[in-house]
C-alpha cells in the first residue's frame, strides 16, 4: 500500500495530523518575540463657554419722561456686562414702538443720544461727563437697525447713557401724544 492509499483509508488519522501539522505551524509563527509599548491619556475633557450678560435695568425702563414740553430732556443710565467666559460682539437694538398718534407720532419728534461712557474700572463706573463715544444720534423713531456696540471681553462692563429730547421745534399737534418702546442689548459670538 502505498502512502496516499493509506491516507485515504484511514481518513479520521489523516485530517488529525494534518490538524496537528497546522497548530505547530501556527504556535511557531505565533511565538515570534515582538516589542511593544502603550501610552494613555484618561480624562479628557471638553466644556462649552458661556456668553451671558447682566442688566442694570433689566426689565425695567431706562428712563421715563413725562409732563414733556418742547426742548425738554431726560437722562437714564445703564450699566451692560459680559458675565460669560467668551468675548461677544454686542449691540442695541430698539423694538415695540408705539405711538398714541400715529398721524403725528412723538417718537419721530424725541431726539435720542446714547452714549458709551466708557469701560468700568473695576467696580468704578466711568464718568458720562467726559470721555466716551456716542453710539446712536437721531429720533426714537429713526432707531430701526441694530448699533454696534464693541466687543467686550469676558467680565468687561460698559455704562451707557441714553438723553432724550423733545424737539423744540414740535407743534401743538404733538400735545397729549406718547410713545413707548423697549431697547434691546444683545449679544452674539
Amino acid at each position: 500500500m502505498s502512502r496516499i492509499d493509506v491516507l485515504l483509508a484511514y481518513p479520521k488519522r489523516t485530517l488529525g495530523v494534518l490538524a496537528l501539522v497546522l497548530v505547530a505551524v501556527g504556535v511557531a509563527v505565533g511565538s515570534g518575540a515582538n516589542f511593544s509599548a502603550q501610552s494613555a491619556n484618561p480624562s479628557n475633557t471638553f466644556t462649552a463657554g458661556t456668553l451671558t450678560m447682566d442688566n442694570s435695568a433689566n426689565n425695567a425702563a431706562i428712563l421715563t419722561a413725562g409732563n414733556w414740553k418742547p426742548g425738554d430732556s431726560q437722562t437714564g443710565t445703564v450699566d451692560i456686562k459680559n458675565t460669560g467666559s467668551l468675548s461677544g460682539t454686542f449691540s442695541l437694538s430698539r423694538s415695540a414702538l408705539t405711538d398714541s398718534d400715529n398721524t403725528n407720532p412723538l417718537s419721530s419728534k424725541a431726539d435720542l443720544v446714547v452714549h458709551d461712557c466708557g469701560t468700568f474700572s473695576g467696580a468704578t463706573p466711568p464718568s458720562c461727563s467726559t470721555g466716551g463715544t456716542d453710539v446712536y444720534t437721531g429720533t426714537l423713531a429713526a432707531l430701526t437697525s441694530s448699533q454696534a456696540l464693541g466687543t467686550y471681553a469676558a467680565n468687561e462692563q460698559h455704562r451707557y447713557k441714553v438723553t432724550a429730547t423733545f424737539n423744540s421745534g414740535a407743534g401743538n399737534v404733538y400735545q397729549g401724544g406718547s410713545s413707548t418702546a423697549t431697547f434691546t442689548w444683545n449679544a452674539a459670538q
